[in-house]
């Protein structure tokens, strides 16, 4: 079999496929061709597993390969690949085009479900296929690019998406933690600032009432109607689970909205004593977002609206 070197430009995302093609990898040995790739994939990730990788890590490498797999088998109409015909850089440049265009989408977003795929996302469908590569031996991989600036959202879609996060209870989520999710997410995009520094505020920094602002570190941000109504309904939740208590309210914005582990052999802390942890505040919002919006978006993703806010402000 003849074996050629192709260089190809994947529409519209950037990626400089160079690989060397002959239907096969060369330096896969014949019987490691054969493999299942499902087998072959599995050890990868049992691989990645040993290597005490970040679980977040495995799940995305995972997720990509079982969509790149999936890929092979709907255009070969088949669900028996062999590992070596999976690797076909073919195969690899197809999918890559297909996932680009929105193609192999299984979720939602903002903009359709149709909705062309992030350059970060495909950066790392790239770099999934040339960890796999490397486990198997192979010597070619596909050229990745360097990681884009983070998303962020427009100005209108962030009100549409926090109108959503407001009113859009998912069945089972919980009501308070909603809330508090959604207020957060409004304080990001009215100051610009990032959740750790939005989590050490204080009820005391809220001022709703006439021009509506916050105090986040010696400076004022005025703070937008929807925002303050978000937050007003958050207080109102807030103040519930503070009435639970015995003794002064200790004053942080930010509560649990459920009982924390038990530990040591004490009891549950009830929520409302300690201040929210940040990972706590990230984690609910990943959820909450994930469940409305159907993909996820860091609370970053809203700070634009602050920065657009701050340039017309200055013009």
């Amino acid at each position: 079999m003849s074996r050629t070197l192709e260089r190809g430009l994947l529409p519209d995302n950037g990626f400089l496929a160079v690989i060397e093609t002959d239907g096969y990898p060369a330096s896969m040995p014949p019987g490691e061709k054969r493999r299942p790739a499902r087998d072959a994939i599995d050890a990868f990730i049992r691989h990645l597993s040993g290597r005490h990788l970040a679980a977040t890590t495995l799940r995305i490498r995972k997720h990509f390969l079982d969509e790149y797999l999936q890929h092979v088998e709907q255009a070969a109409d088949t669900v028996d690949i062999p590992v070596g015909e999976l690797m076909d850089p073919a195969h690899a440049a197809a999918w890559l085009a297909d996932a680009a265009a929105g193609k192999t989408r299984t979720r939602n977003s903002l903009y359709g479900p149709a909705a062309a795929a992030y350059s970060n996302s495909m950066r790392v469908r790239t770099d999934t296929y040339n960890a796999f590569a490397e486990f198997l031996g192979l010597p070619d991989r596909l050229d990745s690019q360097a990681p884009a600036s983070g998303f962020y959202l427009t100005p209108a879609d962030t009100e549409r998406l926090l109108h959503d996060l407001a009113v859009r209870r998912p069945v089972h989520a919980n009501a308070a933690t909603a809330l508090r999710t959604a207020a957060v997410a409004s304080l990001v995009a009215d100051t610009g600032r990032n959740v750790p520094e939005l989590a050490r505020l204080k009820v005391s920094a809220l001022h709703l009432d006439g021009e509506a602002r916050v105090e986040v570190d010696d400076e004022s941000f005025a703070l937008g109607s929807a925002t303050v109504q978000i937050l007003n309904r958050w207080l109102l939740a807030r103040a519930e689970i503070i009435a639970e208590l015995e003794g002064s309210d200790p004053g942080h914005l930010w509560i649990p909205t459920k009982p924390g582990r038990p530990r040591g052999g004490r009891p549950a802390v009830k929520p409302g004593l300690n201040r929210a942890a940040v990972r706590t505040l990230h984690a609910a919002h990943r959820t909450l977002v994930s469940q409305v919006l159907g993909t996820p978006l860091r609370p970053g993703a809203f700070r634009v609206s602050a920065q657009a806010r701050s340039r017309e402000g200055a013009g």
